[in-house]
C-alpha cells in the first residue's frame, strides 16, 4: 500500500515555468507543435486563448510513500495555551488559562512561579491584573511586561475593578493576598481566568482547593502533604513527594489528572526574576 498524491496542475500540459502550453495531452497541448512553445502563437487555425482560467499549472509525476514512512509525514500538534514547563519526559507541559467557561486555578506554592505564570500569560495576549497586598514585589513585572503596555496592572486587595474580558481580550486575575484570602470581588466568568496564590495550606485551602478546575501544589511539610492528599485523592507515594519537590518543581491537578512539571525560566524571565525559589 503506498500513499499518493498529485500536485496542482498535474497532467494539464504546462511547461514548468513557462507560462504557455506545452507539448503534452492537457488542455491545448495537443494543438501545438514545438515552435509555438515561447511564444504563444499557434501555426494553424482555430487556436482560441483561454480567457478566464489562467496559466496552465506544471506536470508534475505523481508522489508515492511506503507505509512503513507515513510516521515521518506526522507533524507535531500539542495543546493551546501557555508553557508552564516541561514534563518527567520532557516534553512541554501546557496550560490553558484563557478559556470560554469560568477557570479557577490555586497554587500553593511560591511568588516565583505565580509570576512566571503571570508574564506568560500575558505573553499570550491575555490582561493580568494582580490584586496584592505587596505591591513592591510586582512593580518591577509590571514595569518590564509589555514594552511599555499595561498588560499587567496592580491593584490592592478588594479594589479590582471590573475587566470587562472577551474572546479577543482575555484576562486572567491574580490574587496574591496571603495565607487568608478574602473572597473577590471580581470572579472567574467567561475568558476571566483567577489564579490564587497560597504560600502555605491555610484554613480556607480546602474550600478553595475543592472549588478549583486546577491545582499546583509546590513543596509542603510533610503533615501539609498528607492533608492535601486526603482532599486531592493524591495517591500516597505521591503525596509524600510533596515534601521532598526541587525548586520550580509543582504536582499539578486536575479531578482526572496529575503531572510533575519542571518550570524552567527563559534568560529574560532569570534576568526579571531571578532563579526559582519555593521560598520568597
Amino acid at each position: 500500500m503506498s500513499f499518493s498524491s498529485t500536485s496542482p496542475g498535474a497532467g494539464t500540459g504546462m511547461g514548468p515555468g513557462t507560462g504557455v502550453p506545452g507539448s503534452g495531452s492537457g488542455a491545448g497541448g495537443g494543438r501545438h507543435g514545438a515552435s509555438d512553445r515561447g511564444t504563444g502563437r499557434g501555426s494553424g487555425r482555430g487556436v482560441r486563448p483561454r480567457f478566464g482560467f489562467g496559466l496552465i499549472g506544471p506536470r508534475r509525476d505523481r508522489h508515492s510513500v511506503p507505509l512503513e514512512q507515513l510516521g515521518a509525514l506526522s507533524l507535531p500538534v500539542g495543546d493551546d495555551g501557555m508553557v508552564i514547563g516541561v514534563d518527567a519526559e520532557g516534553k512541554p507541559a501546557v496550560l490553558g488559562i484563557n478559556r470560554p467557561t469560568p477557570y479557577d486555578v490555586t497554587l500553593i506554592g511560591g511568588l516565583w512561579t505565580a509570576q512566571v505564570m503571570a508574564l506568560r500569560a500575558a505573553a499570550t495576549g491575555a490582561r493580568v491584573a494582580v490584586e496584592t497586598g505587596r505591591a513592591q514585589a510586582w512593580t518591577a513585572l509590571a514595569q518590564a511586561a509589555g514594552g511599555g503596555q499595561p498588560c499587567i496592572t496592580l491593584h490592592d486587595v478588594g479594589r479590582v475593578p471590573p475587566q470587562g474580558a472577551s474572546a479577543g481580550s482575555p484576562v486572567v486575575v491574580v490574587r496574591d493576598c496571603g495565607m487568608r484570602p478574602p473572597r473577590g470581588r471580581v470572579v472567574s466568568g467567561p475568558w476571566q481566568s483567577v489564579v490564587t496564590l497560597l504560600p502555605y495550606l491555610s484554613p480556607v485551602a480546602p474550600r478553595l482547593l475543592e472549588k478549583s478546575s486546577l491545582v499546583g501544589v509546590q513543596r509542603v511539610s510533610p503533615d501539609e502533604a498528607a492533608q492535601i492528599g486526603r482532599i486531592m485523592g493524591i495517591p500516597r507515594a505521591e503525596s509524600e513527594a510533596l515534601s521532598t519537590l526541587a525548586d520550580g518543581v509543582t504536582l499539578w491537578c486536575t479531578p482526572g489528572d496529575r503531572q510533575f512539571v519542571m518550570t524552567q525560566a527563559t534568560d529574560a524571565e532569570t534576568g526579571l526574576l531571578g532563579s526559582a525559589r519555593r521560598m520568597d
